[in-house]
């Protein structure tokens, strides 16, 4: 377990934390008592109770402060974990909507070309998506991009080459 640190008089500790401590006192703190935020081993933050007198903190509130710790800790973990789902479902979903446009795109334009591509008579489906690949890159433009843009008719695709 990671003991909890005690400053029971920041103004003894101005040399360790400059910055710190003058901000503290500033704001009319005098000593702080700091409870790690764990999980398991690793630390994630800390919570830290101040006073506004220098001396000791009463031993007895030692037990409470961490406890809280804890539960600090676990709401934090569990705000950071759905903040990555959250970020990796927007990921997925953007993959997905890409990859439904380009597929459309290589269909119209397989329509378009009268290509038989779901057989594999003729033009296959890597083909035609080396076609529109390489046209995305010649032109500095995403792929996504290029696929709604042909599908919506703005973009001919002139100069493509199957």
């Amino acid at each position: 377990m990671l003991p909890v640190r005690h400053v029971p008089d920041l103004a003894t500790e101005a040399d360790r934390w400059p910055r710190f401590a003058a901000q503290a006192g500033e704001r009319g703190f005098a000593a702080v008592q700091a409870h790690p935020m764990r999980l398991r081993n690793e630390v994630v933050g800390a919570l830290n109770l101040f006073r506004t007198s220098p001396g000791p903190f009463d031993p007895v509130d030692a037990p409470v402060a961490q406890a809280l710790a804890d539960v600090a800790t676990i709401s934090l973990l569990r705000q950071r974990s759905t903040d990555r789902s959250s970020v990796l479902n927007e990921q997925l979903q953007t993959a997905l909507n890409s990859r439904v446009l380009i597929e459309q795109a290589k269909g119209k334009l397989a329509e378009r070309l009268d290509i038989d591509i779901g057989i594999g008579i003729g033009i296959d489906r890597e083909t035609v998506f080396t076609a529109l690949r390489g046209y995305a890159r010649a032109h500095n433009r995403r792929l996504s991009d290029l696929a709604r843009a042909f599908i919506d008719g703005t973009e001919p695709l002139t100069g493509l080459v199957i």
